[in-house]
């Protein structure tokens, strides 16, 4: 079948997950209820480990697969440069160049972010006029879901690079949510002016230069408002991201664990548990995030998403609502487009982006 027969083809990284291919493939057939029927998946691979489980599922044997073996894995434990160049046969590897040669619309892995990351870079490359990608996660707040980004992919920013991180996260903002015109917060330790280090202090600056014309922005916000829906995008470098992202994550285990312990704790309450069955269950679907389950690496010239290493089928299936979300709307020209006129405000001389 040719590239052009299928209105959308997504490239699926098979071998990157922890819980395996048969978790992740599960997940790709779970997507088939959603998908356009159009829809075309190129699975990389081990070969056999692929046919065995499609012939398996009678959705995804009688759907538009194509297979393409891949012998190698990347390990969650190697480097990112060294995992992308010294293993060019693996599954990750292998998407990522069908991504860049244009015979994929967007990629999907669950593998090493480190290796996923250096090589949508290296060979997907930045839109242009943006200067380094981030990774954009999706959060349930008090009333409505909201964004935050970046999520670990640049940990030591320039004050511009927090700037189009903002109109990366504006612009998931409007496709995932549905926002047509999301406010922007600028995440720091105190909202009023002057708190923050230096390079908050220049990037709220820059901000307020492109607010109205290029963005909604919205002005400073302390973590404490995060989960308030203050703002629809949360804007902050990798480093803050990314430890804000696994410190939430690890305490909303923890409460799990004693809300558990303590319900179990005497038969009064475990009756109390039963009777509030209904509540667990809706307030588990609010806080759900299997829904949104990956991550757009954003700023690239092609869609690429990055599910947690230890997504199960919910969560892939999610990720690829994403995917099609991303390629659907054309997220990648109204980026080009904002990227470009606050380029033209802030950097009006080419030489200021030295």
């Amino acid at each position: 079948m040719s590239s052009t027969e299928a209105r959308i083809t997504l490239a699926i990284d098979v071998m990157g997950g922890d819980k395996g291919p048969d978790e992740l493939l599960a997940g790709v057939s779970k997507s088939l209820a959603f998908a356009p029927r159009d829809l075309r998946f190129f699975l990389f691979g081990k070969e056999d480990v692929i046919s065995s489980y499609i012939e398996r599922d009678p959705l995804l044997e009688s759907s538009n697969f194509i297979i393409h073996h891949a012998p190698e894995v990347i390990g969650m434990d190697e480097k990112p440069i060294a995992g992308i160049k010294n293993k060019k046969d693996s599954s990750m590897s292998l998407a990522l160049q069908a991504l860049k040669e244009g015979e994929a619309d967007a990629m999907l892995s669950c593998g090493n972010t480190g290796c996923l990351m250096a090589g949508g870079t290296i060979r997907v490359r930045p839109l242009e006029g943006v200067e380094r990608p981030a990774l954009c996660t999706i959060w349930p707040g008090r009333e409505r879901y909201f964004t935050l980004l970046d999520a670990g992919a640049n940990p030591l920013p320039k004050p511009f690079h927090i700037v189009q991180n903002a109109i990366l996260g504006s612009n998931y903002a409007r496709v995932a949510l549905g926002l047509v015109r999301p406010k922007v917060g600028l995440l720091t330790i105190g909202t009023e002016e002057g708190k923050g280090n230096e390079m908050i202090h220049e990037a709220h600056s820059m901000l307020k230069e492109i607010d109205g014309s290029i963005l909604n922005y919205a002005g400073l916000i302390e973590g404490f408002q995060i989960f308030d829906n203050v703002v629809d995008v949360v804007v902050c470098d990798g480093f803050v991201g990314n430890i804000v992202l696994k410190a939430c994550e690890s305490l909303s285990k923890l409460i799990g664990s004693f809300l558990d312990e303590e319900l179990r704790r005497n038969a009064l309450r475990k009756t109390g548990a039963l009777l509030s069955k209904g509540a667990f269950k809706s307030l588990k679907q609010r806080i759900n995030p299997e829904q949104f389950g990956g991550a757009p690496l954003l700023g690239l010239n092609r869609n690429i998403i990055k599910a947690h290493g230890s997504s199960n089928r919910n969560h892939i299936s999610g990720a690829i609502k994403i995917a099609l979300d991303l390629v659907q709307h054309d997220m990648l020209g109204q980026v080009l487009e904002d990227v470009r006129g606050a380029n033209e405000i802030l950097r009006p001389d080419p030489m200021s982006a030295q």
